[in-house]
């Protein structure tokens, strides 16, 4: 049979049932090399640079701790500086901290403390070789020493002082507690002495001099309050005796002072405190009277004469007769407002 009548003899929806039941081939897509490539390269970095930051962090990590290592240490040799005074090698220790951590713990109590120091201490030289010296025979300056002990039992305060000036300038270092206190006790007795003294002894700018010295060793404002008394009014008698003939008010004003607290103290002149404000007084009347002054020169002969002193017998003839001008014949006029005793106070020779 030929193929066309083969053909006819097969019915049509036979064939387009087998068409439609056979699977229709599916197309295969390949995954585009780059892009596989492309992954593999990025995860390769990424696994670079982790391991590089790794590394990085060890390094940075053993070198912060090598840098706090370093800091550690020189804080330390900072302090011990600092506890053994010497604040020059100290401060050496802290700048470099400063300079490589501010924030280093404890450095900037530290530094300030430090700065503190060195402005009210003296800072010795630091010296990269410490230089050893030998121990000095320190015999002769115990000798010296009970010789000083001996002295001032026997209260020779020269001698004393004497001893002591040759003993701290041999021997600096030598018990310096003890011999600052025998410094005051020896310039302190041998001040207050000169002045609290026999006039033919007195001298009150040494004994002045001595206080102020021995202040010295106990520090301002702690002299005892007899010595510091005895200072202060010894000062009082010196500027009252500067204006000696000069101005009889101020003369007047300073002894009146020196005398309410210390009546027989005296310079080498001898002329007590009370002596000096009598005659400061006669000396104020005198120049009230010479001026017209009446009742000014009565109040001063009023005052003078409270003290009993021997040159007032030849003041009496004069204060009498100043009286009389006062209370009546005329001339003199209202006393002065330093005052005027209720009745005059002239008691008959």
């Amino acid at each position: 049979m030929s193929n066309s009548e083969l053909k006819d003899t097969q019915s049509d929806g036979d064939m387009s049932e087998i068409k439609s039941n056979s699977p229709v081939p599916v197309e295969k897509k390949n995954f585009p090399r780059w892009l596989v490539a492309l992954c593999v390269f990025t995860l390769v970095v990424i696994g670079l640079l982790a391991g590089y930051g790794s590394g990085m962090g060890q390094r940075y990590a053993a070198q912060n701790t090598l840098v706090t290592g370093q800091l550690d240490e020189q804080f330390k040799l900072g302090q011990q500086a600092f506890d053994a005074g010497n604040y020059e090698l100290a401060k050496y220790y802290f700048d470099f901290i400063l300079k490589t951590d501010s924030n280093f713990p404890g450095i900037q109590a530290a530094y300030t403390e430090m700065v503190l120091r060195m402005q009210v201490t003296p800072t010795p030289i630091f010296s990269p070789t410490p230089i050893v010296s030998p121990t000095p025979d320190l015999r002769a300056a115990t000798d010296i020493y009970n010789t000083i002990l001996q002295l001032l039992n026997s209260s020779d305060w020269n001698g004393a002082i004497t001893n002591l000036d040759s003993l701290r300038k041999t021997y600096p270092g030598y018990r310096t507690t003890e011999v600052d206190g025998m410094y005051y006790m020896a310039l302190r007795q041998r001040g207050v002495g000169k002045i609290a003294v026999a006039c033919q002894d007195a001298n009150l700018e040494r004994g002045i001099s001595d206080l102020t010295l021995a202040e010295h060793f106990v520090g301002t404002g702690n002299l005892d309050a007899y010595a510091e008394s005895l200072r202060t009014y010894a000062r009082l008698y010196i500027i009252g005796a500067s204006y000696w003939d000069q101005d009889w008010s101020q003369a007047q004003s300073f002894f009146s002072q020196v005398m309410a607290a210390y009546p027989n103290m005296s310079d080498s002149s001898c002329m007590s405190s009370t002596k000096r404000w009598h005659d400061a007084t006669i000396k104020r009347a005198e120049q009230m009277l010479a001026a017209g002054n009446f009742c000014g020169a009565e109040e001063q002969y009023a005052l003078a004469f409270t003290v009993g002193d021997p040159s007032n017998d030849n003041a009496y003839p004069t204060a009498t007769q100043v009286t009389n001008q006062c209370n009546g014949g005329g001339g003199g006029g209202q006393p002065t407002s330093e005052g005027t005793p209720s009745a005059p106070l002239i008691p008959t020779p």
